[in-house]
C-alpha cells in the first residue's frame, strides 16, 4: 500500500527502487531485532494468541546496540570510525533520552561521520531566510540567514551555499517554507502544506493494576502485532520515573459528542474510583503503564497553512476526518486491558475534543510529477529551483502504517545518491 498510493506512486517502482537503500539505512542505523521480550510485550502476545494472530506477532527491529549489557565496546558498526557503544540494559528510556549510550541516535552515525569528513555543525541556530543569489531559480546558489535560538539578544549572520537541503521535520520545514514562499522563494508549489498525514494513528495508555509487573522494562518499542494488511499495533514504554504524562490523561472512552464522552468519563471514575486513584496518585505510572500505538496505511490528509499570527493551523483536506476512535483500535485496547488487568486512559484533548494524537506527522511537501501534484520531484528537488531540496518526513507521500524512520532514512539515502559527488576542485 505504501509504495502504491499517494502522489509519488506513479513516479517509480518504489518498492524495487528503494530496496538497496533500505539495506543501507538498516546498516547506518544499526537496526537489529529486539532479543528480549518483557511484561508489556508478553501482554501483546497474549492478545495475539486470543485473537488467533500469534503468527502476526513479532519483536521489532530497532536502532539499539544490545551487545553485552552495560559493557562498553569500540564502535561495532563503522569499522572503528564511530563512537563507543554500551550494551543496552533495557531501562525503557529510549524516547526520553538513552542514558546508557546504547541507542543509535543521529549524533552517533550520520552526524558523527559527517564531522569526521569536515562538516561543521552550527548548533543552537535557526534558519529564518533562504534567498537565491543573482537570479530567481537558485542556479548561482543561495544566501541562508541564520540566527541564534538560545540567547536573549538574537545574533544574525548569513551563509552562502551552492545547495540547500531543508531537513527540519514537518513542523520545522513546512512552517519555514510557508513563510519563504510568501517572501524569498515564491516559486514553491501551491501544494506546499497539503497532503499532511498522521499515519492514521491512535495513542492510548493502559495501566496495569498488578504490582508485581514492570511495564517500563525493555526498549521503547519492543514488539508489534500486524492485525491486518493495513493495520499495526505497537507497545511503547517509558522508563521508571517518567510519570508526568498521567497529568494530561483522562479515562479512555468513545462517543460521538463531547457531552457523551464526558458523561462516560464521569461514569468510569464513579465505577472504579480506587483504580483511577492508583493511576493518578501513586508515583509509579511509567512502571505500570504501556502506550498502545495503533497505525494504519489507510489514507486521509490534512492541510497546514500560516495564520495571521505566523503559526500553523490545520484543516481536513481529503478522506475521513482523523479520529481517536478507530473501531479496530478500540477492540485491541479492550483486549490488551484484559490481558494485563489494566485500566485505559488517553490524552485529555482526545476525550474532550475528539482530536487524535500522532507520533508521526508526515507530508506537506510531497513528491509529484509536476508542481500541480507535489512540491518536490522524484529526486527531492523543489520544483522551480535548482539545488534546493527537501529531505525529511515532509517528503513522505503516503501512510507507511508503521514507524516511518527507516523509510525516511532510505529515501534520504536515495536522494543523496542522485547528487553528484563533490570533487576536490569543486567550488
Amino acid at each position: 500500500m505504501f509504495f502504491k498510493t499517494g502522489s509519488w506512486s506513479a513516479l517509480h517502482d518504489w518498492e524495487n527502487e528503494l530496496a538497496p537503500y533500505y539495506q543501507e539505512a538498516l546498516k547506518m542505523l544499526g537496526a537489529t531485532k529486539t532479543p528480549k521480550l518483557f511484561d508489556g510485550d508478553l501482554g501483546l502476545k497474549k492478545v495475539a494468541q486470543k485473537l488467533g494472530m500469534e503468527d502476526k506477532f513479532d519483536a521489532t527491529n530497532v536502532a539499539v546496540y544490545f551487545g553485552e549489557e552495560n559493557v562498553t565496546k569500540e564502535d561495532p558498526y563503522f569499522d572503528g570510525m564511530g563512537p563507543e557503544r554500551t550494551g543496552c540494559n533495557y531501562c525503557g528510556a529510549c524516547m526520553t533520552g538513552c542514558r546508557n549510550n546504547s541507542k543509535n541516535t543521529l549524533d552517533k552515525n550520520y552526524l558523527h561521520l559527517a564531522q569526521k569528513y569536515g562538516a561543521e555543525i552550527l548548533a543552537e541556530n535557526e534558519v529564518y531566510d533562504v534567498r537565491p543569489i543573482n537570479g530567481k531559480d537558485g542556479a548561482s546558489g543561495y544566501e541562508v540567514g541564520i540566527k541564534t535560538s538560545t540567547k536573549f539578544f538574537t545574533q544574525k549572520r548569513k551563509i552562502k551555499s551552492k545547495s540547500v537541503i531543508f531537513s527540519g521535520g514537518v513542523l520545522g520545514s513546512i512552517k519555514l517554507l510557508l513563510k519563504l514562499r510568501a517572501t524569498s522563494l515564491p516559486n514553491i508549489s501551491d501544494r506546499l502544506g497539503q497532503d499532511i498525514r498522521t499515519n492514521n494513528e491512535t495513542l492510548v495508555s493502559v495501566s496495569s493494576l498488578d504490582k508485581d509487573k514492570n511495564y517500563s522494562k525493555g526498549v521503547a518499542i519492543g514488539s508489534i502485532l500486524d492485525t491486518d494488511e493495513n493495520s499495526h499495533l505497537e507497545i511503547c514504554r517509558y522508563s521508571e520515573g517518567s510519570n508526568a504524562w498521567k497529568l494530561i490523561h483522562l479515562p479512555y472512552v468513545t462517543g460521538k459528542t463531547i457531552f457523551s464522552r464526558l458523561g462516560k468519563v464521569l461514569v468510569s471514575l464513579i465505577k472504579s474510583p480506587f483504580d483511577y486513584f492508583k493511576i493518578y496518585c501513586m508515583n509509579s505510572w511509567a512502571k505500570q503503564t504501556v502506550v498502545l500505538l495503533f497505525m494504519q496505511t489507510l489514507d486521509s490528509t490534512l492541510r497546514f497553512k500560516r495564520n495571521i499570527f505566523g503559526s500553523m493551523s490545520s484543516t481536513v483536506s481529503t478522506g475521513k476526518k482523523p479520529t481517536p476512535f478507530i473501531p479496530e483500535s478500540v477492540l485491541l485496547i479492550k483486549e490488551y486491558s484484559v490481558a494485563v488487568n489494566g485500566v485505559s486512559t488517553s490524552f485529555a484533548l482526545e476525550t474532550i475534543a475528539g482530536i487524535p494524537s500522532t507520533a508521526h506527522i508526515l507530508g506537506g511537501a510531497v513528491m509529484g510529477a509536476n508542481p500541480s501534484e507535489g512540491v518536490i520531484d522524484k529526486d527531492n528537488t523543489i520544483f522551480g529551483y535548482e539545488n534546493l531540496y527537501i529531505i525529511d518526513g515532509s517528503m513522505i507521500s503516503a501512510n507507511p502504517g508503521v514507524n516511518p524512520s527507516l523509510s525516511i532514512t532510505a529515501i534520504a539515502e536515495r536522494a543523496m545518491a542522485q547528487i553528484p559527488a563533490k570533487t576536490d576542485n569543486a567550488a
